[in-house]
């Protein structure tokens, strides 16, 4: 079911032309329908937008080192939609408020959109709830949540599909635990998902001032940052037969389980997996 929101009017004009036309982009903009109704395990995270500078950043965490799921690794504020909770909407601010502390109800923040719906290595169902936040005031109220947070931290969202406007930021050291990669600003490699069906998926790391943007919060911002900025990325965001269509993910996926099924009964092989090689449905 498609959801409306609406930034005020007067709250678009305090923005920057550029950041304004980004969140009207971001408002406007319809994902489709897709039936995840049957999705075993469905969670929401807060994209979480604000200006400084003239220019949009980003919210983000590293995770606690004492976590089970994902250590150390950078995440933006969310979880798992609990039967309680009366919208995706609701989650996402929930967690954040759980996690770094962002009120819960503000009058300086505002809903713009809900995207299309993203899929986790450990197949949990992800839709991305994007905000604005007004009062850069509450930035300085934020405090992790030290069993989940580690730290809080931001980056500039037009960065993730342009890495070389990161180079502003003081990033983490070259080399370092945090980013022991050769290359600059941006990393990739192409791997197999095995819960997939061995897919091709690229992975995508940018460095930041922090815990490097990796995986599916990668996968995430450059969606929304696509979205934002009207064009693509600087880079080849898509490996070779990637699948880019979610419906596309979701139908490997169930032919993977169906596979592994079949396997472990002894009775056949695993099924294989069939590839959109489109780049739309983003």
């Amino acid at each position: 079911m498609s959801m409306a929101f609406q930034v005020p009017p007067a709250v678009l004009e305090s923005l920057s032309p550029k950041s304004r036309s980004c969140i009207e982009n971001l408002g406007v903009h319809q994902p489709g329908e897709i039936d995840i109704s049957n999705s075993a395990v469905l969670a929401a995270v807060l994209v979480l937008l604000y200006e400084k500078s003239d220019e949009l950043r980003v919210l983000l965490t590293t995770r606690s080192k004492l976590l089970r799921a994902h250590p150390g690794e950078t995440a933006l504020p969310g979880g798992k939609v609990d039967k309680d909770d009366a919208s995706l909407v609701f989650t996402a601010f929930r967690e954040a408020n759980e996690e770094v502390g962002l009120p819960r109800h503000s009058p300086s923040l505002y809903t713009v959109s809900v995207l299309r719906p993203f899929l986790s290595n450990r197949k949990v169902v992800v839709r991305p709830v994007i905000a604005l936040l007004g009062d850069l005031s509450l930035l300085d109220k934020l405090k992790a949540n030290e069993a989940e947070v580690a730290h809080i931290f931001d980056h500039p969202l037009e960065a993730i599909i342009d890495p070389i406007l990161a180079l502003k930021e003081s990033l983490v050291g070259k080399g370092s635990t945090d980013w022991p990669y050769e290359e600059d600003l941006h990393n990739t490699d192409d791997r197999r998902l095995a819960f997939l069906g061995d897919a091709t998926y690229r992975m995508h790391r940018f460095r930041s001032t922090a815990s490097p943007i990796k995986g599916l919060t990668a996968e995430i911002l450059m969606t929304v940052a696509e979205v934002a900025y009207a064009r693509p990325p600087t880079f080849e965001r898509y490996a070779p037969e990637q699948m880019t269509d979610f419906t596309a993910v979701l139908r490997a996926l169930e032919q993977a389980e169906q596979g592994e099924q079949v396997h472990a009964s002894g009775t056949s092989t695993p099924i294989g997996v069939a590839t959109n090689v489109s780049h739309g449905g983003t």
